[in-house]
């Protein structure tokens, strides 16, 4: 047994879960693909329709045939010096089908697979599976339309990204949290032109929930806000955030379950707005969600459940 972790060097999560398997007497070998190729190397040759091979690290030989299992954490991409730019973007695609397509190709139990966590990052997508699987949504649109926003916003509208909620320019970074619009906002909607944009019903809620789901464990926490911005986006202050051990409603559960199921995910972090009559709207799936301050403030040991799952290498 061997377990393949594929993360940054500096994640707390992945260190947690190195000493977690090595307490569980399970070989386990972290890599970042930013090694590769200054650091990393691989060679690998197919035969009886699969790859055998090695991996190369400045400190250990890992064997393709032996991995049980994969975290797909959050690996940071390639990097390549003293190429120029044609150069690098050629090496860059050799490196994604080269590597990436090795790795992609392991039978094994992934969590999740990288195919399976892109395809699943599409909120649209995520919208639809979970109205199928019965669990309720808000009202959504997607436009760049100005018109039908300045309609849409006749009641109360958030806009949210539908990718990553924050971009570094001139080496800052900087966020674009879920904000309530305004009149302001709706008087000059300059730029909604040129791309699209998703806006979604303000949802009267009492609370907020993210529900963890790890192979067949499900894992809920309720977060309550303490601030005016969190109580809008509860990741704008984690510092005024109070979080307690949930149990879902069972037709919750049973509809994290079918989106998981539908999407081949065995890992999922769903984030919910629970109204004050007790209904749970969904809001999104991070197929690779963030679960550690969860462990820190609840005591839920979800790293074991983790490790336990890539340990057993299946659902």
């Amino acid at each position: 047994m061997s377990i393949l972790i594929l993360a940054g060097e500096h994640d707390p999560s992945a260190d947690a879960m190195v000493l977690a398997l090595q307490e569980r007497e399970t070989e386990v070998h972290r890599v970042d693909t930013a090694w590769f190729p200054a650091q990393l190397s691989i060679s690998a040759r197919l035969r009886g329709g699969r790859w055998v091979g090695n991996l190369r690290t400045e400190h250990h030989v890992i064997d393709l045939q032996a991995i049980t299992a994969v975290w797909y954490r959050a690996p940071r991409s390639y990097q390549f010096h003293a190429l120029n730019a044609v150069e690098e973007r050629h090496a860059r695609t050799e490196a994604k089908y080269g590597l990436g397509g090795v790795l992609a190709s392991l039978l094994v139990l992934w969590v999740n697979h990288p195919m399976r966590t892109a395809a699943a990052a599409y909120k649209p997508l995520q919208l639809v599976i979970g109205a199928i699987h019965g669990l309720r949504v808000p009202e959504t649109l997607i436009t760049n339309e100005a018109d039908d926003v300045r309609e849409f916003a006749a009641e109360p509208t958030v806009t949210k990204m539908l990718g990553a909620v924050s971009i570094v320019e001139d080496g800052r970074r900087k966020f674009a949290h879920t904000a309530v619009l305004t009149d302001a906002d709706l008087a000059d909607l300059h730029g909604v032109e040129h791309t699209t944009h998703q806006f979604q019903r303000w949802v009267d809620k009492a609370h907020e929930a993210r529900v963890v789901v790890i192979g067949n464990r499900i894992n809920a926490f309720t977060i309550h806000a303490g601030s005016d911005a969190g109580y809008v986006d509860w990741r704008t202050d984690y510092d005024t955030n109070s979080y307690a051990v949930a149990e879902p409603p069972a037709d919750v559960a049973t509809g994290v379950r079918g989106m998981l199921r539908e999407l081949g995910l065995v890992y999922g972090a769903f984030d919910f707005v629970i109204g004050a009559d007790g209904e749970w709207t969904l809001l999104e799936l991070n197929p690779a969600g963030q679960y550690g301050w969860l462990e820190h403030h609840t005591g839920v040991d979800l790293t074991g459940q983790l490790a336990d799952l890539l340990m057993k290498g299946q659902p």
